[in-house]
């Protein structure tokens, strides 16, 4: 029988631990089952009242790397996530993407003028003659979440925005939503909130199985700081040049080269971004 131990969360609760649990996060990289169940068997001895969850997926992680590289990546997702800042652009520039691979145009970093002001939208999207304006809320730190007070902030850009747009003769589309993006997660208020006004939400695992998870996993648009071949140092020289999304290392050879990286690593990255994004 499993012993009975509580964990310590990223935003400081304690929780029940569940094998079940890790289990799952481990099978949905990808990761054949007995490989699974021998990293969980590896790992239950080290359990213990009162680790915390980094330590757990700590221990996870150089376990699953020795075996399936792979997995491994898609396992650190959340992690490489958070290792894209310090600053947002970054995490806007993959949102644009996620929205280009969903068909959208999309263009990162626009001035718009409301009625009232002026306002910097972090990706404008047009699909279908409908425009969204899309604001990212990055964050480094895995315990921060975005309350009610941000919602009601873009909302508020937004239907300023909204006025402007729709009443210009020379737009030809019509500014149709707003939405809000996050790394980490809503509280249940802004949650909620955002039902309310038409505000579209997505975070880490909002909405349920069709959040930022699921749909980088889904369309395979990792960013860089997920691949096991390449050093921390190496992956935000990539990204200073541009370079965020782990499908545009195919076409960087020269980047990886000038900042350094050798024709054999270059290879093992190359196989690498090949087998994670099946391309």
């Amino acid at each position: 029988m499993e012993k009975q131990v509580y964990i310590k969360k990223v935003n400081g609760e304690t929780e029940l631990f569940s094998f079940e649990k890790l289990k799952h996060s481990l099978q949905s990289t990808g990761a054949c089952k007995e490989l699974v169940e021998t990293i969980v068997q590896r790992i239950q001895p080290d359990i213990y009242d009162g680790i915390s969850s980094n330590e757990i997926y700590k221990k996870a992680f150089a376990l699953l790397k020795k075996q399936n590289r792979i997995s491994a990546s898609r396992y650190s997702l959340k992690r490489a996530l958070f290792d894209l800042g310090p600053t947002g652009y970054p995490f806007e520039r993959l949102v644009g993407a996620l929205l280009k691979e969903k068909g959208y145009k999309t263009n990162v970093s626009v001035i718009l003028n409301g009625e009232c002001v002026t306002h910097e939208i972090d990706v404008l999207a047009e699909k279908d003659g409908n425009v969204y304006a899309i604001e990212c809320k990055f964050h480094s730190d895995a315990k921060a979440a975005s309350n009610v007070k941000v919602p009601l902030y873009i909302n508020s850009r937004f239907l300023d925005i909204q006025k402007q747009w729709n009443t210009n003769s020379n737009h030809k589309t019509h500014l149709k939503q707003g939405w809000l993006v996050t790394n980490t997660r809503f509280t249940i208020d802004a949650i909620n909130y955002g039902k309310c006004v038409g505000l579209t939400l997505l975070s880490w695992d909002y909405p349920k199985n069709n959040g930022l998870k699921a749909n980088i996993d889904t369309l395979a648009l990792y960013p860089v700081t997920a691949l096991t071949t390449l050093t921390k140092k190496e992956k935000h020289q990539l990204i200073e040049k541009d370079v965020v999304l782990v499908k545009e290392l195919a076409k960087a050879i020269k980047v990886m080269k000038n900042i350094g990286i050798s024709e054999v690593r270059i290879h093992r990255v190359l196989d690498e971004v090949k087998q994670l994004c099946k391309i």
